[in-house]
């Protein structure tokens, strides 16, 4: 019996020697792994911090660009509707490819583009038009005559491009012209709508 407890005794010794001597030796390791990632740690954050972007001043006011813009992105568009027309009729040059009727649409939204844009909103509200030949009614309904031309010409342009070219008897016509004059009006309309609405009255004063 008192042999057995000795065993026991020896047993629960070595033991813990062993855990002692685990801890004894794990402990620094762990020590110097943490040490290690806190110094690649501090050495990225310095590296970091290190990086310089120079001293550029890119600070832009937008709101006093916003007219600029506006007026360049109407540009664009109102550009590109045109040179599309163009390019189509370029391409197909002949009556039967590409009837010269169609450039209607276009022109009327063009006129569109220039009468929603001739009035202000100031002029619309009554703040600025006082005076004239029908003051704020006149106004009103020159814009509204406008945009009644500007979806006009956009309605139209769907109808020549589904009537003339997609839903048609002559297969052999290529659906490129219906869908130039499609996009000229969409273009156009758009770019007015751009360069009516994206643009502020502040900045005029």
């Amino acid at each position: 019996m008192q042999s057995a407890l000795r065993m026991c005794d020896s047993v629960h010794c070595l033991r813990r020697k062993t855990a002692e001597c685990i801890s004894t030796y794990c402990e620094p390791q762990e020590k110097l792994k943490k040490s290690a990632g806190s110094g690649q740690i501090r050495s990225m954050s310095g590296f970091l911090d290190g990086i310089r972007c120079g001293d550029c001043e890119c600070n832009v006011d937008w709101g006093e660009k916003r007219n600029a813009i506006a007026s360049i992105a109407a540009g664009v568009l109102f550009f590109t509707g045109w040179w599309i027309i163009i390019d189509a009729a370029i391409m197909y040059p002949k009556e039967e490819q590409f009837h010269h009727a169609y450039h209607t649409c276009g022109v009327i939204a063009t006129i569109a583009f220039l009468m929603i844009n001739a009035v202000s909103n100031g002029q619309v509200r009554g703040d600025s038009y006082s005076e004239g030949c029908l003051g704020q009614t006149g106004a009103r309904i020159w814009l509204f005559i406008g945009f009644m031309l500007a979806f006009g010409s956009l309605i139209a342009s769907m109808w020549i491009l589904f009537g003339g070219f997609v839903v048609t008897d002559h297969k052999e016509l290529s659906v490129y012209p219906g869908i130039a004059v499609f996009f000229q009006n969409a273009f156009i309309f758009f770019g007015g709508l751009v360069f009516k609405f994206g643009r502020t009255e502040d900045l005029w004063q």
